[in-house]
């Protein structure tokens, strides 16, 4: 594990930092002053230390046999695929674009749009009475392609924005995808091999993911003087976005499944897909690839979306279980 870390740390290293930082300074208008090395390298080791148990607790609800049999039929996948790889990173450059977002505003909503799915839509699935089965291979195609697709998007939709398609760290974004398949993978390796162990790790792995979120959010705000900071995060345009964005991908998952036929439970699925990503794997990108005074509090947005995003999509099971009690259809032949 600590091998792990210490490679992670190691891939984002100084003379990385600086062959990118006159970019990302020229496009720059203020620069944040940066956190105390000690809070700093904190909550760097932590957010790498989560995103490893988060992925190996992910990969953990990954099952072969499942995998291969909606491999068999790809509809839904396809379908999904789409929607995750289309919708949503298209919507975070739309958004930037029409609340005006700084240059790292936008870099920070760009990566979190075209973040592949995370484990926290299979817990939605299974309360929307979802196909989990589904929900799981899903987030495995999608964790996979965004090896590829991420950077690639990434490259696409910052042409749109001035001198921004050459402050993005892609290899180091790269890199960072396959660090993180990694412990995916191990976690694909204890559920085929120790079965018994997915559903404990599972949870812990998801548990921690909602704690760091506190945690990482506490330490940023402990230095004097770091609120006029947290505000930057807390800006209007921000808020309108991480409350935007998950809504845009919940309202069009749902709507392209519709269309192409798909049963109700898949329909429940591919929304509660599409609208989430994973937001352990943006915080750690935006934390480690950028120089802190660059990205300044701006890897904490991940923390606003998960927050909205979470609370939309339980407002959207509470209307699915009010619907599901009082306007559901009775069989025939039911005796009342």
């Amino acid at each position: 594990m600590e091998d792990t870390i210490d490679t992670a740390m190691g891939v984002f290293s100084d003379q990385y930092l600086v062959s990118n930082d006159s970019l990302l300074f020229n496009i720059t208008p203020t620069h944040f002053p940066p956190l105390p090395p000690i809070i700093d390298q904190t909550i760097s080791v932590t957010t790498i230390v989560i995103l490893f148990i988060t992925m190996v607790s992910l990969g953990c609800t990954m099952e072969v046999s499942k995998i291969k049999a909606h491999i068999l039929k790809p509809k839904g996948i396809a379908i999904a695929v789409v929607a995750q790889f289309g919708v949503m990173p298209l919507t975070a450059f739309s958004l930037a674009k029409v609340l005006q977002l700084e240059p790292m505003e936008a870099v920070a909503v760009l990566i979190c749009g075209c973040c592949p799915g995370g484990s926290l839509s299979n817990i939605l699935a299974l309360a929307l009475k979802g196909d989990v089965n589904l929900s799981i291979v899903m987030t495995t195609c999608s964790t996979v392609l965004a090896l590829g697709m991420m950077p690639l998007l990434l490259y696409l939709y910052c042409q749109g924005f001035s001198n921004l398609e050459s402050a993005v760290p892609y290899a180091g974004i790269t890199l960072a995808l396959v660090m993180a398949l990694f412990p995916c993978s191990i976690g694909i390796l204890i559920n085929y091999y120790r079965p018994q162990y997915s559903k404990t790790i599972t949870k812990i792995g998801l548990s921690l993911l909602l704690i760091s979120m506190v945690v990482i959010g506490l330490l940023a705000s402990m230095t004097i003087g770091r609120m006029d900071l947290m505000l930057t995060v807390l800006s209007p345009p921000l808020m309108a976005t991480a409350a935007i964005m998950p809504l845009i991908g919940y309202t069009f998952g749902y709507v392209l499944s519709y269309l192409f036929r798909l049963n109700g439970s898949g329909q429940r699925t591919i929304a509660m897909e599409t609208g989430c990503q994973n937001i352990q794997l943006c915080s750690t990108i935006l934390k480690v690839a950028f120089p802190p005074d660059v990205i300044g509090p701006l890897y904490l947005f991940p923390i606003i979306y998960i927050v909205l995003q979470v609370g939309e999509a339980f407002l959207l099971i509470a209307l699915f279980r009010v619907h599901q009690r009082f306007f559901k259809t009775p069989k025939k032949g039911r005796l009342d």
